[in-house]
């Protein structure tokens, strides 16, 4: 029997399913069992044989029998029931067409031509039903975009002659405001005018007036002229009448201040010690102290306080110089705070010319402190077995009385202690305050 050949190319649709077959059943063959084109693709998964063999596969199934038979063998052995069928020429109605129009190509039954043909016809029918729906489906869209379209451009419409309205009025408004501002121009420029005419009339009286001053002043500066001219004549006349006068005055009075200078070199009379006025009882405002200075309207945290105190003439500060540290800045170490205290110290002597001691314990140095002490600032370490503020207590008493001593410290016993031998206490944040201003 001649093999029947088709007259027309495969259907795209059928194409695609018998590519697909032979990519599933093509991995089932060994490689001599495969056309020499198509070994080199033995090793791929069938969606890569299907992408990248197609071409060469529908050949091989078209050109080469043996292929097209050992791959419808696999077919046979995978659907039994639709390769019988096809043979009996009853395919299944349930079946998809494409399926069967592909099987048939592979098996090549008795009218597989026509059940090919069909399958196509069927999909472009198909396709063709799809094409339908698609373009009612689209052109329901569109008639619903048109729907959409013109509620929008009636919106539109509405809301554009709506602001056109509103434009109008406002057009209105703006125009009745304009001839509202021209007619009050017109009265400005009225009301300018007649000031301008009053002004004009007030220059001309102004000009007319100041011609009559100046004319008067002239004749005011020709008289004081002739009145000074006659009193510098006056004055000279007394100067030269009084000449002589002056002359035996003077030399009366040179000659009673030589006899009374010459009567005290006799007599060696001392200067005069008191004046008549000490003699009257009363209470002598006396000089201020640090005591006086508390008196005042300052909080003890005010750094002025701290001015004011060494404002004291020949005052002298003695500075709890650990225990301000320790209040000041405790994280830093000892020789750092030291150095720190007296850096502002020295400022603050420079600044205030106040005499200034700073105290620290040296109970427990295991050697000497190798400091050099600024300018303006005593430093002094205690004694082994003698605290810091004993020390202190000492260079109080060691003190006149009545000398403004100020004595920093927070340490209510060292306070107490330096209050009743005369000295002024202050806290040390005090201080700080008041370094912090340098």
């Amino acid at each position: 029997m001649v093999d029947e050949v088709l007259d027309q190319p495969l259907p795209e649709g059928v194409r695609h399913r018998v590519v697909a077959l032979t990519a599933e059943w093509f991995g089932a063959l060994t490689v001599a069992e495969l056309p020499p084109p198509l070994r080199q693709y033995a090793r791929f998964t069938p969606t890569r044989r299907a992408k990248f063999a197609g071409n060469a596969m529908a050949a091989a199934l078209e050109g080469d029998p043996v292929f097209r038979q050992r791959i419808a063998g696999k077919l046979r052995e995978a659907q039994p029931e639709l390769a019988e069928a096809l043979e009996q020429g009853t395919p299944p109605a349930a079946a998809d067409p494409l399926d069967v129009a592909a099987a048939a190509y592979v098996l090549r039954p008795e009218g597989w031509i026509k059940l090919v043909a069909a399958a196509g016809e069927e999909a472009q029918r198909a396709r063709a039903e799809r094409a339908g729906e698609e373009a009612e489906r689209e052109l329901a869209r569109l008639r619903e975009e048109l729907a959409q379209a013109r509620g929008e451009a009636r919106a539109e419409a509405d809301r554009v002659r709506a602001d056109l309205e509103a434009a109008r009025k406002e057009n209105e408004s703006l125009q009745r405001r304009l001839r509202s501002a021209l007619s009050d121009v017109k009265r400005g420029e009225a009301a300018v005018r007649k000031v301008e005419a009053v002004l004009a009339e007030a220059r001309e009286r102004a000009t007319a007036e100041k011609a009559g001053v100046d004319s008067e002043l002239r004749r005011l500066k020709a008289r004081i002229a002739e009145v000074e001219a006659a009193l510098e004549t006056n004055r000279r006349s007394a100067r030269e009448g009084r000449s002589v006068e002056d002359m035996r005055l003077r030399l009366l009075l040179d000659t009673v201040l030589d006899a009374a200078q010459g009567l005290r070199r006799e007599l060696a009379l001392p200067p005069a010690a008191g004046r008549p006025a000490d003699t009257v009882d009363a209470v002598a405002p006396g000089r201020m102290t640090p005591k006086d200075i508390a008196t005042r309207a300052l909080s003890e945290t005010d750094p002025a306080l701290l001015d004011q105190l060494l404002a004291l003439p020949q005052a002298h500060m003695v500075v709890d110089g650990y225990n301000v540290t320790k209040t000041g800045y405790p994280t830093m170490p000892l020789e750092k705070q030291r150095l720190r205290l007296l850096g502002g110290l020295a400022v603050l002597a420079a600044q205030t010319g106040a005499e200034m001691t700073c105290v620290f314990d040296g109970a427990e140095l295991a050697a000497p402190v190798l400091l050099a002490p600024p300018r303006g600032v005593r430093v002094l370490f205690s004694k082994p077995g003698v605290t810091a503020d004993e020390l202190i207590r000492q260079l109080v008493r060691a003190e006149p009385s009545g000398r403004p001593v100020v004595v920093v410290s927070s340490d209510r016993e060292v306070a107490d202690g330096v209050a009743k031998a005369g000295a002024r206490p202050v806290a040390s944040a005090l201080l700080l305050k008041r370094l912090a201003r340098t």
